[in-house]
């Protein structure tokens, strides 16, 4: 089933992402598109954590909503992330590996720098801006299968986590958009979370200004939907 926003909202949202495209590219790849631990590129290490040396790692590979735009580097739901792992007593280092304006395309042409290190769980969230573009669901899908595959033959485990677009996009769009994430889970079997912004998109409380990106409260929620299959996969990534 796919999860519907109130259609007004739909409406407005998805213009104002739309809109909001080009201010999200000209942030460019500098500083957020290599992140590396212990830098400000790297929301979940914090701006007075260096990187470990050994230290296993879990990659969030996505675009804006993972970046953080709009929010301190340490409110990004990557950075809860951290901070849950750390109160867990986890060894585990979060790297945000976000880059605003990204779409599934760009995620797989940088996928092999991203997983530099003892990476052993890779979150893939992307497609977001395959589908506010009009991209073709097929080549979104062929894309994401390249990054799950590349990091299937590291030996990392993927987290795949699910996008919808808005309905401005016309039905039979938004259902072959829908379709891609089920699809690759279960031909891939990876750990499938359906929505990423499930409980957070077109709510005007969790959102910033532009109705696009999560407020640090929308963040922690993402963080929390993340979490619930995240924290099942860490005993065997640990090995």
């Amino acid at each position: 089933m796919i999860p519907r926003f109130p259609s007004p909202t739909a409406w407005v949202l998805g213009l104002l992402v739309l809109a909001c495209l080009p201010a999200c590219r000209q942030e460019g790849p500098s500083r957020a598109a290599r992140p590396e631990a212990g830098s400000e590129a790297s929301a979940a290490s914090g701006p007075n954590r260096g990187a470990e040396p050994g230290r296993p790692r879990i990659v969030a590979l996505g675009d804006s909503l993972t970046a953080g735009l709009g929010l301190p580097k340490t409110e990004a739901y990557p950075a809860v992330l951290q901070q849950r792992l750390d109160d867990a007593g986890s060894r585990f280092e979060v790297v945000n590996a976000g880059v605003s304006g990204d779409t599934s395309a760009g995620g797989l042409s940088r996928l092999d720098w991203s997983l530099d290190g003892d990476v052993r769980i890779l979150i893939v969230a992307l497609g977001g801006n395959d589908g506010l573009r009009g991209l073709p669901p097929d080549e979104m899908k062929r894309n994401l299968a390249g990054i799950i595959r590349r990091a299937r033959e590291r030996q990392v485990a993927v987290l795949l986590a699910g996008m919808e677009t808005p309905t401005n996009m016309g039905p039979d769009y938004q259902r072959r958009f829908h379709d891609v994430f089920p699809a690759l889970a279960r031909d891939h079997k990876v750990v499938f979370l359906p929505f990423l912004l499930e409980g957070v998109a077109g709510r005007p409380d969790l959102n910033q200004s532009d109705g696009i990106h999560p407020t640090a409260e929308g963040a922690r929620l993402i963080a929390d939907h993340v979490w619930r299959v995240l924290e099942p996969m860490l005993t065997a990534a640990s090995r």
